[in-house]
């Protein structure tokens, strides 16, 4: 199936305890159905000091989050929408946002 968020992608979540947080998506998890938005889900974790240097201590970082409970913001109109698929001339199957008919590049 196609991907209708992807990385780079700037997202809002719609609902959650982030809920209306916009971020960009650094992963996707297809197999899951999650992502990684920076700045949304933040969870801290408890991390050991280990011999290649890396510091113990609290750490801070994104959680996954499911994409039902993100929509991708609309390029053209800069507020949230929906997502479909079109197939262009040339055979190209390409992302439209339903709010506007835009063409999603990337």
């Amino acid at each position: 199936m196609a991907a209708r968020i992807k990385k780079g992608d700037t997202v809002v979540v719609i609902s959650g305890s982030s809920k209306g947080t916009q971020g960009e998506v650094l992963s996707v998890r297809p197999a899951e159905n999650r992502a990684i938005v920076r700045g949304v889900a933040m969870i801290k974790r408890h991390q050991k000091a280990t011999r290649m240097g890396e510091e113990g201590g609290i750490i801070t970082r994104e959680a996954p989050i499911h994409l039902s409970n993100l929509k991708l913001i609309d390029p053209a109109s800069r507020k949230p929408t929906r997502v479909g698929f079109r197939v262009l001339e040339d055979g190209r199957k390409v992302r439209v946002a339903k709010a506007t008919g835009e063409v999603i590049e990337g």
